[in-house]
């Protein structure tokens, strides 16, 4: 896609983060906004932000992780702006600790908001954005799903959040494929950030009170502390990210990195899978920092 004025973009958490920033990148370049967020009040002063900037706004707030929510977004969408021209399935929680500390309800949030917020996102748009590639040679559309790097690697201590982003990695590959059996007008990108500052460490403050998990374990604790330690060291923002995402989209890369540098554990981790080595140890170029994870999940009291 190279053109973005007077096109139609849908974003989903919206009011913070890649998705705001993405929003901000959007209006600068003259796109119609369609915000999407569950917490109201920052999906408020997101709204006033970009209206202000001078960008025509539709907001809406939203829990992607129930389809019916989802939805009515298309069909608000489909009603105000017709068919949009970028999705971005992007909303999504953090959550780590070991797997077998992982209480049900966390799994039901974490997979609800990560995974099946991206496929309700992706079952309610793409037909939409079908119809209209149908209806007009000319039409483009982009779906972009946001992952992560721990969709391409399996960090310790991240079961639940791993497993979500891995499933959204899955989800897109087979969405381009898919895609490519019946147009050439819309296509599929997957967003793989690395530890960005974006708020996500602190996405409990949103987690509705029939998934609460009670007091956090050890491991969640350590969880917790590490990605918000390892998020405030980055030299990579949320902005950077989202011109990362605009970039891949005018150059048509479906994989889109925050740091191409991190990419040595993926190809050691598909070399496990290919030479059939059992998995390596994630910590081999980090010794000390394995160290001080084993420590802390095996200190008493």
């Amino acid at each position: 896609m190279k053109s973005f004025q007077g096109r139609i973009a849908v974003l989903t958490g919206a009011a913070s983060g890649f998705g705001l920033e993405m929003a901000r990148l959007a209006a600068r370049q003259g796109m119609k906004l369609v915000l999407a967020d569950v917490q109201a009040d920052a999906l408020d002063r997101a709204t006033a932000e970009l209206r202000l900037a001078g960008a025509e706004v539709l907001a809406r707030c939203v829990d992607v992780s129930k389809a019916g929510e989802v939805d009515a977004l298309a069909a608000a969408t489909r009603e105000r702006f017709g068919a949009p021209h970028l999705v971005f399935n992007n909303a999504g929680v953090g959550a780590g600790g070991l797997v077998w500390e992982t209480a049900v309800s966390e799994w039901q949030w974490v997979l609800g908001v990560n995974l099946f917020g991206v496929a309700y996102g992706v079952r309610a748009f793409t037909p939409m954005m079908l119809d209209a590639a149908s209806a007009d040679p000319c039409y483009e559309g982009c779906i972009v799903n946001t992952a992560s790097m721990a969709g391409l690697v399996n960090p310790p201590n991240m079961g639940v959040y791993n497993v979500s982003k891995h499933g959204v990695v899955a989800l897109t590959e087979t969405l381009y494929q898919d895609l490519a059996l019946v147009t050439k007008q819309v296509r599929a990108h997957v967003l793989c950030p690395y530890f960005v500052p974006t708020g996500i460490v602190g996405s409990h403050r949103n987690r509705p009170a029939d998934a609460s998990a009670g007091s956090p374990t050890r491991s969640q604790i350590v969880a917790q502390a590490m990605m918000t330690k390892a998020g405030e060291r980055s030299n990579i923002s949320a902005g950077d990210v989202a011109a990362k995402v605009f970039d891949a989209l005018r150059e048509d890369r479906f994989y889109i990195y925050s740091h191409p540098d991190a990419l040595r554990p993926v190809q050691t981790r598909l070399e496990d899978v290919t030479q059939h080595r059992n998995p390596s140890d994630p910590f081999a170029d980090r010794p000390a920092l394995g160290e001080q994870l084993r420590a802390a999940l095996r200190a008493v009291g």
